[in-house]
């Protein structure tokens, strides 16, 4: 009872940090502070700027620190900042035992550090968790890995009172782990079967009663697992097959898009026959799986080495069954009232929405307005968030770009970040007035971070803090 009150009132202050994870406090990507900068430009409110190894890894803020992770000629490197000058402080190497392959729009530093009085913990795909204290000094490190996601891995870790929690969805041999933030010791893993692509970051929800729950969104079904035991709680079904944004939670619901591909919009969708069916119709050498040249004719066809999971060139009734489910998902924005016990899909999900659905941008809920950002074009759809009713569907007319970054919002104003750096600045209306568009001049990957004041814009080779005032009011 003592262990659990304890990781209880812990939680309530991780809930209350500012921006010390990934997309800020609990993953909402908003801010609690004032006079922050429309006009964020090479030349416009600087208050520093740093040149950076390359990394798509947001900041995260914590006491006089920023940290981030680079890597730098195949070092995995985390970095810390004085917050007042950008001046290095500290750069540590981590451990690399092997070099994966990651996608395009990855990078072998895209998970964002979690950061607390005690700790700072990265993870990498090519090693797994190392964990510092402020001083830069290394207080253990976990291997894990190596992993089998097409995409690479992207979740970042987060801590939740006295532990470190990650999420580590791959094709095969998907898992939540816990382990103590002081000595790395594995407190608990549990295996996620249903979760084949992805790199969702969790969040947390606190419960009328029972512990704190750990919120993940993946393959098919959004989860809610128990921090202090990671039983898994109560689910929701309806989730695209892959998921990679972070979920919201506002107002007691949990707000989460997921994007599978064109063939899962609703009115593209197609059935492909049973496995046994096929097998009989295709098999030619009578081995019972299925090679790609025996697949039947058809669209599905093209999804050959996406469901083929363990790379042995052969479908077998189980990758089978997954093309079938991924096939018949539907790519959405889902309103999903937090809380049960159990398969919670007939009570808990308010509303569905399924046009311009993001793959990447994670939603954002500021000022009773819920924003949707498509990856390409820069199509924008906001909502009421308890009905699903569209205020406004368009474009950011002076941003129509493609977007890896996931929207931000603080004193009265949402941020939004395109690849090629173009920094659009709305007012939290929902009709898209602009405050500002601003150019940062190189590609830009990482999400910003807010806090006391400051923005904190990430490109491919800088990190800038705008503000508006040269003091520092922390």
């Amino acid at each position: 009872m003592l262990e659990a009150l304890a990781l209880a009132c812990l939680v309530d202050l991780h809930l209350d940090s500012k921006w010390s994870r990934f997309r800020g406090p609990n993953g909402s990507g908003v801010a609690d502070t004032r006079g922050l900068p429309a006009d964020v430009a090479p030349k416009k409110n600087v208050i520093w700027m740093t040149e950076l190894p390359p990394g798509h890894s947001s900041p995260v803020l914590f006491a006089e620190r920023v940290y981030l992770t680079a890597s730098e000629d195949d070092k995995l490197l985390t970095i810390a900042l004085d917050r007042s000058t950008g001046a290095f402080v500290w750069r540590k190497e981590a451990p690399r035992d092997r070099v994966t392959k990651v996608h395009a729009r990855n990078h072998h530093a895209a998970a964002s550090p979690a950061v607390d009085a005690d700790a700072i913990v990265v993870f990498f795909d090519n090693y797994g968790l190392v964990a510092y204290d402020h001083d830069g000094e290394e207080r253990w490190r976990k291997p894990l890995g190596p992993f089998n996601n097409v995409y690479g891995m992207g979740a970042s870790p987060i801590l939740v009172g006295d532990r470190v929690v990650l999420a580590c969805d791959q094709q095969v041999g998907s898992f939540l782990i816990a382990l103590d933030k002081t000595s790395g010791e594995v407190l608990w893993r549990t295996e996620r079967p249903e979760a084949k692509s992805g790199h969702c970051t969790p969040i947390l929800y606190e419960p009328e009663e029972g512990g704190t729950q750990v919120i993940l969104p993946g393959s098919f079904y959004l989860d809610a697992y128990d921090v202090a035991t990671g039983e898994r709680v109560w689910w929701v079904s309806g989730l695209s097959f892959e998921m990679k944004s972070v979920p919201v939670l506002h107002d007691g619901v949990v707000y989460i898009n997921g994007y599978g591909s064109p063939m899962n919009q609703p009115g593209n969708q197609i059935e492909v026959a049973d496995f046994d069916e096929v097998v009989a119709e295709r098999d030619g050498d009578g081995d019972g799986k299925i090679k790609a040249e025996e697949m039947p004719p058809s669209r599905a066809a093209a999804w050959f080495g996406f469901v083929d999971l363990d790379g042995d060139k052969l479908l077998d009734a189980k990758e089978w069954a997954y093309l079938q489910a991924a096939l018949a998902s539907k790519n959405g924005m889902l309103a999903i009232r937090a809380g049960g016990k159990g398969d919670m899909t007939e009570t808990n999900v308010l509303w569905t929405y399924h046009r311009s659905v993001p793959q990447l941008p994670s939603p954002l809920v500021y000022e009773n307005v819920l924003y949707m950002l498509n990856d390409s074009g820069g199509v924008l759809t906001t909502f009421e968030p308890r009905s699903g009713e569209i205020i406004k569907k368009g474009r950011l007319e002076e941003a129509q770009d493609n977007y890896y970054a996931s929207p931000v919002a603080a004193d009265g104003k949402v941020y939004f970040v395109s690849e090629s750096g173009i920094v659009t600045v709305v007012e939290p209306s929902g009709n898209f007035e602009p405050l500002a568009v601003n150019e940062l001049d190189e590609p830009c990957y990482a999400t910003p971070a807010i806090a006391d004041g400051r923005i904190y814009l990430r490109t491919t080779g800088r990190l800038y803090c705008f503000g508006l005032q040269e003091k520092d009011e922390r």
